[in-house]
């Protein structure tokens, strides 16, 4: 299922895990100005997005044919076609069992490995644009995403019930701005533990350092398929803020990178 299986024996433990963050440097600066923008956002919004919502078994609770807790794969699945697909809007259309293969076959790769020459890419005939694609397909896209399971057991989620090392979630700010720097939207598993208010998955794609003390960052939200999220960095408090994030109503969170190497 999804690209956790053949991947799973090469994660850390949880004490591999805090050995790695005590190797890495903490940032002494944002090495990036106030009022700095993305040369260019991460992601097309809409068009690179998701065309219907992963639903919230807290916000939506009783509705019959309920779509939850897919939020991390459909997150790295925007990733994926980025990375691996390409759509050919003139080409013809294919009966909906064919394009459940063609996300299988998409979604199967691993989101870490680089990027597919425009030659290579799994073509989706059709559509213009994931959006498109995904609002108009979203039965036969459903079937073919897989994996939910092990984005809930995946190694890496013990890093949320570990002490957060000195300057960490300040560092996650400066890797992410990176990212979104050189064109590359980063996904992020964002948590409250040990409250459990909010356990969920966003990819950002763009961000405005808003002063010397903190960094907004403009999301996608698999919860929300028609708007942007917001959520904003804080140095003095090393915490993540929804600034906003549907239905996310706690005061602060931290974020860890996820899907960016086959160790995490």
């Amino acid at each position: 299922m999804g690209v956790m299986p053949s991947a799973i024996k090469a994660f850390p433990r949880p004490l591999q895990v805090m050995q790695l963050f005590a190797r890495r440097p903490i940032p002494v600066s944002w090495r990036a100005a106030v009022g700095e923008t993305a040369p260019t956002p991460a992601l097309r919004y809409p068009a690179d997005t998701f065309g219907y919502r992963n639903d919230s078994r807290i916000h939506h609770r009783g509705k019959p044919d309920l779509y939850a807790n897919w939020c991390i794969v459909i997150a790295r699945a925007v990733t994926q076609f980025r990375r691996f697909a390409r759509f050919d809007a003139a080409a013809p259309r294919v009966a909906p069992e064919a394009y459940t293969a063609l996300v299988r076959r998409v979604v199967a790769l691993a989101p870490w490995r680089p990027p597919f020459p425009d030659a290579a890419r799994i073509v989706v005939p059709g559509f213009a644009s994931l959006h498109e694609f995904t609002r108009a397909q979203e039965p036969a896209v459903k079937a073919g995403l897989s994996g939910r399971f092990w984005t809930w057991v995946h190694p890496t989620n013990w890093r949320m019930a570990l002490p957060s090392p000195p300057g960490e979630q300040e560092r996650t700010a400066m890797e992410v701005i990176d990212e979104v720097r050189a064109g590359r939207p980063v996904q992020l598993f964002i948590t409250d533990f040990p409250r459990i208010k909010v356990n969920h998955s966003v990819l950002v794609y763009d961000y405005r350092v808003t002063s010397e003390q903190t960094v907004e960052f403009l999301v996608y939200d698999p919860n929300d398929a028609h708007a942007p999220g917001r959520m904003r960095f804080d140095r003095r408090l090393g915490r993540f803020i929804p600034a906003p994030l549907l239905g996310v109503d706690v005061p602060s969170f931290r974020a860890f990178r996820i899907y960016y190497s086959d160790r995490n």
